[in-house]
């Protein structure tokens, strides 16, 4: 069983950023954070992101807002945000209080600026495998952990446990791809799914995205596979997955900790989108 060291590979993305930046003349890019309310799991994953950012040369922007603000005010913040060239991206921090629906707002993200890539333009571009969008940075970063640990893609059966808008869904319209780096077949799992172990046994790529503890146990994976654990819960004072680590982990090939697995993926590849769209302007 080999791990895949996600703060590894995420710390060679962010070096890579960091020296293209420091070698721009001018301005540097710049990310807003839109956060609604006082959620205080979003004011931690915010200033994890800032402060990647700053690690990086990527300026950042806040914009705070409380949480019984209107949908016409939170519009108008992020129309400022579209129009202000000193801001290349812009991510709005899920949740949102129930009296907001964050894909309606998102549609009044611009797209050149939707760095989350959750815009239904971008969404699309993904879907028809269009180059000129951006990507998710969940399922982003999970390929990027499958490529840069050379495990093959292409040909491979993956099944996915979990169909939600941010991880489920949007990878696996990217590992589906005409492309030599992904071209694999796709099974989505969910909570109605029959048979779901010996379903999730199929697969040469097994990944957990349901938010369930410790949900995906051995019986639920064969011998040699390679596991991509997404989930992060707390359980005490420990974090844990949605994959039982222990007793899982001796029949893979390879698998992902958690934490130091995904997550530091997802933010090294938000701070990739935002000097992409840098780039763009």
């Amino acid at each position: 069983m080999k791990l895949i060291d996600g703060i590894r590979i995420a710390k060679k993305i962010e070096a890579s950023i960091a020296d293209e930046i420091k070698a721009l003349l001018g301005r540097k890019p710049g990310l807003a954070f839109v956060r609604i309310g006082e959620d205080p799991a979003s004011k931690v994953y915010i200033g994890i992101k800032k402060k990647k950012c700053a690690e990086v040369g990527i300026l950042s922007f806040d914009r705070e807002l409380p949480s019984n603000v209107s949908a016409e005010e939170v519009v108008a913040t992020l129309e400022a945000l579209n129009n202000d060239p000193l801001v290349d991206g812009i991510l709005m921090q899920l949740p949102l209080p129930p009296h907001l629906s964050a894909y309606s707002l998102i549609e009044h993200i611009a797209p050149s600026k939707d760095v989350d890539g959750f815009h239904p333009v971008n969404i699309g571009k993904l879907l028809l495998g269009e180059s000129g969008g951006f990507i998710p940075c969940t399922p982003q970063g999970i390929h990027r952990l499958l490529t840069d640990s050379n495990i093959e893609v292409s040909g491979k059966h993956v099944v996915i446990v979990g169909r939600s808008n941010i991880v489920g869904k949007p990878l696996a319209a990217l590992l589906m791809q005409k492309d030599p780096l992904c071209n694999a077949t796709v099974t989505i799992a969910h909570s109605k799914s029959q048979n779901l172990a010996s379903l999730c046994k199929e697969a040469d790529i097994l990944v957990a995205a349901m938010g369930q503890p410790k949900f995906i146990t051995e019986k639920m994976v064969r011998k040699g596979a390679v596991v991509i654990d997404v989930g992060i819960s707390k359980q005490g004072s420990t974090l844990v997955g949605d994959v039982d680590f222990e007793h899982v982990a001796p029949l893979c090939s390879h698998i992902t900790p958690v934490p130091g697995g995904v997550g530091p993926m997802t933010v090294a590849l938000l701070l990739h989108n935002t000097l992409k769209a840098y780039k763009r302007v």
